[in-house]
């Protein structure tokens, strides 16, 4: 599910048949896209399933964190990833959209506004629509660097803005508010957490089912080729601002939508959380390792921002550098995020050449973690040794007590790394070498399936 447009047809019908490559013939079925049907509902059944698979209290609290990110990090990737707009301001418009809920909820709480909680994130994302109305024309006006500058300056200017309107914004503690109120909804309270997810599963399904549609749309289209080709674009008659414009609306809308369900599954809204420019670089962050230019890619992302801001953070201290780290190496080497390290080796899958490459991977795999593992011992150390000093030097690592202070330790540690990065590049060396062969034999394949 690229957002790459796909090739156009004539326009005027031909009786010769046109063959069509190997692998365009293995996702066709006429008339019903059977696996577009089993995608869909493995998806919602996955949904519906996870809460009783993963059982625990903090399970649950991340499988709800999970649903409205990736309805956040789908609605930025209209922006990043079919439109091409790199924006470091997208936070602002998921934090309005949870401000203006949580405020809807207490004035829902107070009697004076008939809202039930069921219908709270749809007012978060008409706020973040009302808002990407106001500020989008402005901010799409350009594009490339100066696009990314203008909301990079936009989100700096409604962070200051927490503190100037406390009534607002609440301050530095924030706003809160109780979700239970009025009358049940069908006997749902909205109380426990169980009852919470199930909501925010279903505006997750609803609103990635929608985001997906309007990549079909001819607006999402249209947003394909601004983002490819923008001055061709205009010289067939479009205004590539308007398209940009009315994508930027819609983001913010399903933005604002995430938004909501985050006040709703937190009961709290802080500044410093909602609207920041640090908010809005983790989601940069991770539509980028996900894979912006798929569809489902953000949702990968979504679910590693959670494991990162939970899992991640409690385990060590050190956890932001290891996310800088992941970054890097996955900007220089596999650019199209995890993504598209999955299409690759289903493409290798499909034409039978991924069981050449399973032990290469697994002998790629045990090399990096061998030099992972004696690099994350170096870091765990020097973090000890700056932050935890008056503890000892001793400190817990992999089920192991390092000694931060003896030379053995940071000797052994530095063998293994250098061993594991040496056996690494051996195995990556070989790896590539095999990769090229299977590549050229999938591509003879291709060209013999065009001819037939």
């Amino acid at each position: 599910m690229s957002y790459n447009p796909s090739p156009s047809t004539p326009s005027t019908p031909s009786t010769r048949p046109v063959a069509e490559p190997a692998d365009v013939r293995y996702h066709r079925f006429k008339p019903l896209n059977v696996g577009r049907f089993v995608i869909w509902t493995a998806f919602a059944l996955a949904l519906i399933a996870a809460p009783w698979i993963f059982t625990s209290s903090l399970a649950l609290t991340m499988l709800a964190q999970v649903g409205y990110l990736i309805i956040i990090c789908l609605s930025y990737n209209i922006l990043l990833g079919q439109g091409g707009m790199l924006s470091f301001g997208h936070a602002v418009y998921t934090g309005l959209g949870s401000f203006i809920a949580i405020h809807a909820m207490n004035l829902a709480g107070k009697g004076a506004l008939p809202i039930p909680l069921v219908l709270i994130p749809l007012v978060g994302g008409l706020a973040g629509l009302f808002f990407a109305v106001l500020l989008g024309f402005v901010t799409t006006k350009k594009s490339g660097t100066t696009f990314a500058m203008i909301t990079l300056g936009i989100g700096e200017l409604v962070a200051s803005m927490a503190l100037m309107f406390p009534e607002f914004f609440g301050g530095e503690g924030g706003i809160t508010t109780d979700r239970v109120y009025g009358k049940s909804f069908f006997g749902i309270s909205f109380g426990p957490a169980i009852q919470v997810y199930y909501l925010i599963a279903v505006y997750c399904f609803i609103c990635t089912a929608l985001m997906f549609a309007f990549t079909g749309t001819p607006l999402g289209r249209m947003l394909n080729a601004v983002r490819d080709n923008p001055e061709r674009v205009e010289f067939i008659g479009y205004n590539t601002q308007r398209v940009r414009y009315y994508a930027f609306i819609i983001a913010g809308f399903f933005a604002g939508v995430g938004g909501g369900l985050a006040a709703i599954n937190f009961e709290i809204v802080t500044a410093a959380d909602s609207v920041s420019v640090v908010r809005s670089g983790g989601y940069l962050l991770f539509t980028f390792l996900g894979g912006a230019t798929f569809f489902f890619g953000p949702i990968i992302g979504a679910v590693l921002l959670v494991l990162a801001s939970v899992l991640l953070s409690e385990l060590s201290k050190a956890w932001l550098l290891y996310l800088g780290l992941a970054f890097l190496f996955m900007v220089m080497y596999a650019p199209g995020g995890i993504a598209s390290l999955i299409m690759m080796n289903l493409r290798l899958a499909r034409f039978g050449k991924l069981k050449q490459l399973l032990p290469s991977y697994m002998a790629l795999t045990a090399t990096a973690l061998l030099a992972l593992l004696g690099a994350a011992a170096m870091v765990e150390m020097t973090y000890h040794l700056q932050l935890n000093a008056a503890l000892g030097p001793n400190l817990p690592f992999m089920g192991f007590t390092l000694n931060a202070r003896a030379f053995g330790t940071w000797a052994g540690a530095g063998l293994l790394f250098l061993v594991g990065i040496g056996l690494f590049e051996m195995c990556r060396r070989r790896f590539v070498r095999r990769w090229s062969v299977i590549q050229e034999e999938i591509e003879h394949a291709v060209k013999r399936g065009e001819g037939a």
